[in-house]
């Protein structure tokens, strides 16, 4: 059990936390919530000991080990799959202590550490890594290659991984969600759902709270309420809590008004001045109750394109991807006003490739792109932050897209993107990933673009602007393509969900829980979706019941040869977990024999000897057959292609 009582925080000079009372109980799922800026992470900071308190207690269970995503990744040598094992410290520990052991020819000591190895799982902890590092989308041929061939997104996943992988009683992750795809999220889901120890974790996804936590602690006004259940019912109770308080406060306001108006009517007057004074006194006694708000400080809106050519794009066979290095093929594609995409996809499969073609930032490798007269495209990538100039402000990066704009004009439209005052003033070096990602968007809507496409837009970004981020796309006229894994944007946004993969684009039938499922299934069958050469329209289900007929007859001789090709695939694999744990048992019993004082006696050399040769090739066989099962997984999955 974790115990906060009457704790405070200043960062800054400011009062981030204030007489804070929190319990937080062993194998509890919690998700920490509030607007950026209000003091999440620093909780967390005080709970790993970098943050002191001002005032105030924090109870943690003595030798409580604590798991968190490191922010740095150096740019090592180290292989991958070594880097998430790094991540279960007394594995490490107990290794190190092994080989020095081994160079003292201390027998007792081998046997010692040898049976704690084994009952941390020492012999499985490289299958673990990758198995970690599989569901977070890194394929088996890439688990060995060096950490400083990653790139950031991805080490933010190595990080990720290295937390999951220490055996820990507390687990804090700080928006894990972001840089990983729908189908990393929906694979993370799972993982934190069984975790066995206590959670707390900061996130502004709806539907990944929804799914993982039993508590919801919301920290606002520098105070930390604990509802029970996850964030939808959350909001059902904030919703009457904070109903009920505005009740209260109109009462209140009632009470004051009619306190007032007695003590104006009466208090000149001799009869009645001791009760006037009365009641000037329990006016100065009466605990002000506040009034309850829950506007957002986002308020913003499409305005109508200038024009609204249809179609807006139109690509015809189109094969896309980079110089020799093919991605998509046969892309049929139209898109009107008001078509509403979701693209989905593995991570590798294409998404992001297809969003660059329909950006312009890749030109076809082949096929026929049209595009309607007057079309205004507006592309939202993670990439595009970072071409945000340092040193302007705002207000600046806005006037050099409307230098005739009214400067008022300017600065009312960047308050409803949180750019209230001089915060429009301030350069943009130190903003946070949120502020850019803020800014980023209101450059975006400022435009008026007729075909907007957004690439993961929900990064960085809070509940609130998630919220009307949503709300503005509700409304906006134009054609939108989106790649999101924030399933709840993705539900209030599009009509129309597309699948990206196996080198072409497909409608999906289905809706997002239908996709969850698929990938669910896949990742358990080893399976890949059958690919159909059905074209992509502006309108899902346009087709004749013939067509469907023999869309379905196509799709099911697709399966049969998928399960086909499969069938030697998954005899291999159920062989090689049946290896696996025959040999997982054998060098368990084998640690128990080891364990064994008496096996170190000196006339128990020799056989000590055999045994530790035995062990050495247990340990040997067992990692080969790790390594087929992770291959034979790949195979039935199918190689991934990297965008």
């Amino acid at each position: 059990m974790i115990s906060i009582r009457n704790l405070s925080l200043q960062r800054g000079g400011r009062p981030l936390l204030d007489n804070i009372n929190l319990t937080i109980y062993a194998g509890q799922k919690v998700g920490v919530t509030g607007a950026n800026g209000a003091g999440k992470s620093s909780l967390f900071s005080l709970l790993r000991g970098e943050l002191h308190q001002d005032a105030g207690d924090i109870d943690i269970p003595a030798r409580l080990s604590i798991a968190h995503v490191g922010q740095e990744t150096p740019a090592l040598e180290l292989p991958a799959i070594e880097y998430v094992m790094d991540g279960d410290a007394e594995l490490r520990d107990i290794e190190a202590q092994l080989e020095h052991a081994h160079q003292q020819d201390d027998g007792l000591r081998i046997g010692t550490l040898h049976a704690r190895y084994e009952s941390i799982g020492g012999y499985t902890a490289r299958a673990r890594a990758a198995q970690l590092l599989h569901g977070l989308g890194f394929p088996a041929h890439e688990q060995g290659n060096p950490v400083n061939t990653f790139s950031g997104g991805w080490r933010v996943r190595l990080n990720l991984a290295c937390a999951l992988m220490c055996r820990s009683d507390l687990l804090l992750l700080d928006e894990p969600t972001n840089h990983l795809d729908l189908d990393a999220v929906v694979w993370l889901e799972q993982w934190l759902r069984s975790y066995a120890g206590t959670l707390l974790l900061i996130s502004h996804d709806r539907d990944f709270l929804d799914s993982v936590v039993d508590a919801i602690a919301n920290v606002e006004h520098r105070k930390i309420t604990l509802y029970k259940g996850n964030y939808a019912q959350f909001e059902t109770q904030r919703a009457a809590h904070l109903a009920l308080q505005q009740a209260a406060y109109d009462k209140q306001q009632r009470e004051i008004a009619h306190i007032q108006d007695f003590i104006r009517r009466f208090k000149a007057k001799a009869s009645k001045a001791r009760q006037a004074q009365s009641r000037v006194k329990a006016l100065s006694r009466m605990e002000t109750i506040a009034a309850a708000h829950v506007d957002s400080p986002f308020h913003f809106a499409f305005a109508s394109p200038d024009k609204a050519p249809n179609p807006l794009l139109r690509l015809e066979q189109v094969t896309a991807g980079y110089g020799s290095h093919i991605v998509l093929q046969n892309i049929n594609l139209t898109l009107v006003p008001g078509t509403r995409l979701g693209l989905l996809g593995r991570n590798g499969a294409g998404k992001s490739t297809l969003i660059k073609l329909l950006a312009r930032v890749i030109k076809p490798l082949d096929g026929t792109r049209l595009e309607g007269t007057g079309l205004k495209i507006g592309y939202f990538a993670q990439h595009q932050l970072e071409q945000l100039r340092p040193d302007d402000n705002a207000l600046q990066h806005l006037q050099r897209l409307d230098p005739q704009a009214r400067e008022q004009q300017l600065r009312s439209f960047l308050g409803g993107f949180g750019f209230v005052g001089e915060d429009a003033l301030r350069p943009v070096r130190p903003f946070s990933g949120g502020e850019k990602s803020r800014l980023a968007l209101a450059l975006l809507v400022w435009q008026r673009p007729n075909l907007l496409l957004l690439d993961e837009p929900t990064n960085h970004l809070d509940l609130a602007m998630r919220d009307a981020l949503s709300f503005a796309l509700q409304e906006y006229e134009g054609a939108l393509v989106v790649v999101s894994h924030d399933r709840h944007l993705l539900r209030t946004t599009t009509d129309s969900l597309v699948l990206v993969a196996d080198g072409g684009v497909e409608v999906f039938d289905g809706d997002l829980d239908d996709y969850r499922d698929w990938l669910l299934q896949s990742r358990t069958a080893k399976t890949a979706p059958p690919a159909t050469d059905e074209p992509v329209k502006s309108a899902p289900n346009t087709r004749t019941a013939g067509e469907r007929k023999q869309q379905k007859r196509l799709e099911a001789e697709q399966r049969n040869l998928a399960a086909q090709q499969r069938r030697p695939l998954e005899k291999q694999l159920s062989e090689l977990e049946k290896k696996m744990e025959r040999l997982s048992n054998e060098s368990q019993a084998l640690e128990t024999t080891l364990a064994d004082p008496q096996l170190y006696d000196a006339g128990n050399k020799e056989r000590l000897k055999q045994l530790l040769k035995q062990q050495a090739q247990l340990r040997e066989s067992l990692s080969t057959a790790e390594r087929q099962w992770l291959e034979a997984s790949e195979a039935l999955q199918g190689a991934a292609t990297t965008e």
